[in-house]
């Protein structure tokens, strides 16, 4: 391993951290059950520092991890043991909004709802929501494609992106699209979307930008089955009607968001519905009606419409809150994010139950409806010998029963170090050679993050000489 003394002098001691105790806040992030400890932490304050410690790194075969806020639920920003982790924390600048274009270029360290906040004054927003929206870093959002509350409607992270300015894990920086939202050729930017931090470092994000709806028409259905709630989410999608977001919450994550926001859901439920209709106030004259009708035919037993803004923010303040609340029934759980065919959602959530009580181990379920992302929360207390694996198994029964029904190991939060091992039960072993070979085209000597997504060990350093391959195709340009 390089002695430190090159990446030392790019940086001042404060911002270069080393020793078990500056380094102990960044062993782990958002999936506290892996653990890893880094050989230093670098706090960039601009690109040109980011780029030179990816060049030192190149330079000296040293593995690096970048890390927003450490949000990640599936170790995607989990530390390489010995290696160097990235904080990006401090690249937060909003470097432009466009009203004009309807566009934010910002640095990969912004908060999520930073972005919007930016943007209210001139009649815009951002439109993905992750539940850690107010935390969350752009560049994180990109790494895993994040989606949220309302990308049924909206869609995910790369949806949003036009455009991003990288360092290659070679080095090397490139551009992938750019302000348009009409580029032509190979869609770079898509497929830095979702990358999870295995290609490079993102310098510069340019967003897309969308007017707020006029109107939004909020209401929170109590159900006493879950079932019955799922059962209401097929009739909604299959009525033709497309509402900004539909949201279930189970007894257990109730439970929790009430002791945790008092959010006033309705008591005695096993499972709410939350679904939101948003537009023009003409179009919700038209869709009210008609969801009214739709939900009395599932028969909620209570049915709550928000009047105002706050009782609308109130609702969704316990949604937001579900997965921190649940810290409050379990001191450790593991969060999935499997996803199933809408048409079988009734199905998976009867066998996750039937799991559950199989196990004796406690499921909190809240999730995605609209979209069949699933988010069962599994409790269990780390100090009890064995509780981890016996957690981790039904984890892993929960993800293969995704793949049974005709679903994805992961919706929004990635594969990170979590479900590395199901990827092959999802692909054949045609699609992971590609894979490999589409990470190598931007990290021959497999440095970006390594150990993540991929399962089994890591390839030896290649060589990288002459034209980049992805140039060649057009897919990025050099600066």
């Amino acid at each position: 391993m390089a002695a430190l003394t090159g990446l030392q002098a790019l940086y001042p001691p404060d911002r270069c951290l080393v020793g078990a105790a500056p380094l102990k806040s960044f062993e782990s992030d958002g999936l506290t059950a892996f653990k890893a400890k880094p050989r230093a932490v670098v706090l960039p304050e601009t690109a040109d520092e980011v780029i030179a410690t990816v060049r030192w790194c190149a330079e000296h075969q040293v593995p690096f991890v970048a890390r927003g806020s450490g949000t990640s639920l599936s170790g995607g920003s989990l530390p390489v043991a010995d290696g160097i982790v990235i904080g990006l924390n401090r690249l937060n600048r909003i470097i432009e909004i466009d009203p004009d274009d309807r566009i934010a270029v910002v640095e990969p360290g912004v908060v999520n709802a930073h972005v919007s906040a930016a943007a209210a004054p001139h009649g815009l927003y951002y439109a993905p929501d992750p539940s850690s929206q107010v935390i969350c870093t752009i560049g994180g959002n990109v790494a895993f494609n994040s989606g949220g509350a309302h990308c049924l409607k909206y869609g995910m992270t790369s949806n949003h992106v036009l455009g991003v300015k990288a360092v290659l894990a070679t080095g090397e920086v490139v551009t992938f699209g750019g302000r348009s939202r009409d580029e032509l050729g190979p869609d770079g930017t898509g497929l830095f979307c979702g990358s999870e931090g295995l290609f490079g470092v993102a310098l510069e994000i340019t967003l897309n930008l969308l007017p707020p709806p006029e109107a939004f028409h909020t209401v929170l259905a109590g159900y006493h089955s879950l079932e019955a709630a799922g059962e209401a989410v097929a009739a909604i999608i299959d009525s033709g009607l497309l509402p900004g977001a539909l949201e279930i919450m189970d007894a257990l994550t109730i439970e929790a968001a009430e002791a945790a926001v008092q959010c006033n859901y309705p008591k005695g439920a096993a499972a709410v519905l939350i679904v939101e209709l948003e537009g023009s106030r003409e179009r919700l004259e038209h869709e009210r009606p008609q969801l009214t009708n739709l939900l009395k035919k599932t028969q909620p037993f209570e049915t709550h419409i928000a009047q105002n803004t706050a009782e609308r923010l109130n609702i969704w303040r316990g949604r937001k809150s579900a997965f921190s609340a649940v810290g409050r029934l379990s001191p450790d759980f593991i969060v999935q994010d499997g996803v199933v065919p809408r048409t079988r959602l009734g199905e998976a959530l009867r066998r996750i139950d039937e799991m559950s009580r199989e196990t004796g181990i406690r499921v909190a379920n809240v999730f995605h409806a609209g979209d069949g992302n699933l988010h069962p929360l599994i409790l269990y207390n780390g100090s009890e010998p064995g509780a981890l694996e016996r957690a981790e198994s039904l984890a892993a029964r929960i993800l293969r029963l995704c793949l049974e029904l005709g679903g994805s190991i992961t919706g929004e939060h990635g594969v990170g170090m979590e479900k590395r091992e199901f990827l092959p039960e999802m692909f054949d072993e045609a699609t992971m050679a590609h894979f490999q070979e589409i990470r190598r085209a931007f990290d021959p000597a497999l440095i970006a993050n390594p150990g993540k997504m991929f399962p089994g060990s890591e390839a030896p350093a290649l060589g990288h000489q002459g034209v980049h391959p992805l140039e060649q195709k057009g897919v990025i340009s050099r600066e």
